[in-house]
């Protein structure tokens, strides 16, 4: 697939609209992207042109940009780019610069945040199942027929 991938890396230009969909949820902002340049001749840092994306982001992603993001926060997004050309008021040419995000962040460059893991969608009651034995022993096979269920330890990597 032949897509324009970006990460992008601004401040949240306009509050979070949320909209709920038929396809689920959706939310759109834009983000503002200054490039910053050392000026020589005053020794100094100096704002270079800001680049406005609109972002649109869906379903879980669209909810939780909702719930976190004000106007002026730094962030960084990811995704795909999409340029639109329209005419508008009678003008030929208007063009839009949209990034349909895949990940959207708070830069902790700039400062902390703290995350908080989204509630997951109340799940149907599923019947009540034993606790597995946790406690089998490495070195121990288990008794025929039955899988092993050691745990590997908290530290090892698991592949």
């Amino acid at each position: 697939m032949n897509e324009t991938m970006l990460c992008v890396v601004g401040r949240v230009a306009t509050r979070p609209v949320y909209r709920e969909t038929a396809s689920g949820p959706a939310a759109r902002f834009r983000v503002a992207v200054t490039a910053r340049y050392w000026d020589r001749e005053k020794s100094a840092w100096a704002d270079g042109h800001t680049n406005f994306f609109t972002v649109w982001a869906n379903r879980q992603l669209a909810t939780n940009a909702a719930a976190s993001l004000s106007v002026g926060e730094p962030v960084i997004v990811q995704g795909r780019l999409k340029v639109r050309t329209e005419a508008r008021e009678g003008q030929p040419g208007w063009m839009s610069a949209d990034i349909d995000a895949v990940a959207i962040g708070h830069d902790l460059a700039r400062g902390t945040t703290a995350f908080r893991r989204a509630p997951r969608p109340e799940q149907s009651a599923s019947p009540d199942r034993p606790e597995p034995n946790w406690e089998t022993t490495l070195g121990n096979s288990p008794p025929s027929g039955e899988q092993n269920t050691q745990r590997p330890p908290e530290h090892a990597a698991v592949t």
